[in-house]
């Protein structure tokens, strides 16, 4: 597998990740009866937050991915940034969703640390 491909299946991944938690959004806009916002509904409100949460951090760092993988970046870096920002993203949403801190927070340090490696590895490899 080459690292294009490899950023390809955690782009995927985590697309798949954004559809999901839309998913549930909708599904809980439909049985609360909210057409707009949250209405008051505390299952929407965290529903709501854990895909906004999701769709603030995805789409930059999946493109820094590619960017670092059409550099030339080592499949290794690769798997690195883009699995432990995706086991972030898991991680973090089951937290957000369940209200159980370790995972929310375990969730975020990874999120954070696969986009510094994907921008330091962006600018990085520019660079070069």
């Amino acid at each position: 597998m080459t690292p294009i491909a490899t950023a390809a299946v955690y782009t995927g991944v985590n697309i798949l990740i954004l559809f999901f938690l839309s998913f549930r959004v909708v599904g809980r806009r439909r049985s609360a009866q909210v057409s707009l916002g949250t209405g008051g509904d505390a299952e929407l409100e965290t529903r709501v937050r854990a895909h906004g949460n999701a769709a603030e951090y995805i789409p930059a760092t999946m493109l820094g991915l590619i960017v670092v993988a059409s550099l030339g970046a080592p499949i290794w870096a690769v798997h690195a940034i883009g699995g432990g920002f995706t086991l972030g993203r898991v991680l973090h949403g089951i937290g957000l969703s369940a209200g159980i801190m370790a995972p929310r927070a375990l969730g975020m340090v990874l999120t954070w640390l696969g986009m510094l490696g994907a921008g330091v590895a962006a600018i990085w490899l520019g660079l070069s």
